[in-house]
């Protein structure tokens, strides 16, 4: 394992066996399946008893060494949930993730990072289950219904932001790996994209924890700024709520937003924001075919379906069970009990992988990766993103 100093030390592998179910990616669909089962079941558990479910996947997974770690992680995410539970913190639209990447920041740079915590901080993990339990909270049937406009929009914004922040990677010579992640991240949803392209590609985790760092620092003034944009301009309830849920990274940052501007605003938010979301999957899928084929034709070998299913990441699989199962076969009353529990769960796991990227990062040393041209890159894609959404979401939602 990368000593503690590195940008994005990785914890170690402490998991003996190496069959497929030791597998990070098989891992997550095993602990957060079970864990959306119980809540359509009509389980509704505290928060400290979530916490304690978290732990106990990490001490079952990874050994009970973890346990003591997995403590310290979960408390500090904790902590980063208080922090923007603050009602003038909750007004500027800052989510718990801010926190929680500044906590864990603010230890890997001023406290020892000893053994114990290193083998806890299992920032990949926690996130892909986190994203597991985000697929229950895709509705299917309400994006389908009431968000054709949605879908087109997002149909059109996702391959050509791509295209231009990978073409504008390669125009400043940033290799296509870290293009790959930081142009699913730009043209997606942030984070949980950039995961599943660097799962695809079976990329570098320094630059994937790059990618991460540089989602949120640029989410913040956006989340600020752009509602304020939008009054500025006039904008429409529907058109802004497009505009914002096509250009932020995450649901909760882009309801924070949207709040400000409106009701209506919320809602075609969401929804585009969930059209965005249930492509994780299709990109994934796209992604691992061309870089395998492209590795493929780069040494001569054959690709065959077997390299293709080996990188694919296999958490877009839980995704996407859970969206199909909670969109068609789980009754409404039972979904309606569960949406807050759903919630709530997703976001201890995403609090707590957030805490691990900010223990696994240091800031010095991962200002200086690739020059500063990767940053640059990802705010040039996203100035285009800005202005590309804006142009779709008066065109398709102006009326």
């Amino acid at each position: 394992m990368p000593d503690a100093t590195s940008p994005t030390a990785s914890s170690p592998d402490i998991t003996p066996p190496n069959h497929w179910w030791n597998n990070e990616d098989w891992l997550a669909v095993l602990a957060g399946l079970p864990i959306l089962g119980a809540l359509a079941a009509g389980w509704n558990p505290s928060i400290w008893v979530m916490m304690g479910t978290l732990a106990v996947f990490a001490a079952l997974f990874f050994g009970p060494r973890v346990l003591f770690g997995a403590a310290v992680v979960l408390a500090l995410a904790w902590g980063s949930q208080q922090i923007a539970a603050i009602s003038s913190i909750k007004a500027w639209g800052l989510e718990y993730v801010v926190f929680a990447l500044a906590l864990g920041l603010v230890w890997s740079h001023l406290l020892p990072m000893p053994g114990w915590l290193r083998g806890a901080a299992r920032a990949e993990f926690f996130i892909k289950v986190g994203i597991v339990i985000h697929g229950a909270t895709i509705a299917l049937p309400e994006i389908m219904k009431a968000g054709v406009p949605g879908m087109v929009q997002a149909a059109l914004v996702i391959p050509v932001v791509w295209y231009v922040c990978f073409f504008l990677t390669r125009r400043l010579k940033v290799d296509d790996e870290f293009g790959v992640m930081l142009s699913t991240a730009v043209s997606i949803c942030g984070v949980s994209a950039a995961i599943a392209a660097c799962g695809a590609i079976q990329g570098d985790k320094k630059k994937l924890s790059y990618v991460t760092s540089l989602v949120l620092v640029c989410a913040l003034p956006m989340i600020i700024f752009m509602p304020w944009v939008c009054q500025a301009l006039g904008l429409s309830d529907a058109v802004a709520g497009a505009w914002l849920g096509g250009t932020l990274d995450t649901t909760a940052s882009v309801t924070a937003a949207t709040k400000s501007v409106g009701e209506a605003a919320v809602t075609t938010g969401s929804i585009v924001k969930m059209s965005q979301n249930v492509l994780i999957g299709v990109a994934a899928f796209i992604l691992s075919i061309w870089w395998t084929m492209r590795g493929g034709a780069a040494s001569g070998q054959k690709v065959s379906a077997a390299v293709i299913w080996e990188r694919f990441p296999k958490f877009v699989i839980g995704f996407v069970i859970a969206s199909i199962a909670f969109s068609y076969f789980i009754p409404a009353d039972a979904l309606k009990a569960a949406k807050d529990p759903i919630k709530n769960f997703r976001d201890v796991w995403f609090a707590a992988a957030f805490v691990c990227i900010g223990l696994e990062t240091r800031l010095g040393e991962l200002f200086k990766m690739g020059g500063g041209k990767p940053a640059l890159a990802f705010i040039g894609g996203q100035a285009f993103n800005i202005v590309w959404t804006l142009m779709l979401a008066k065109w398709l939602f102006g009326k």
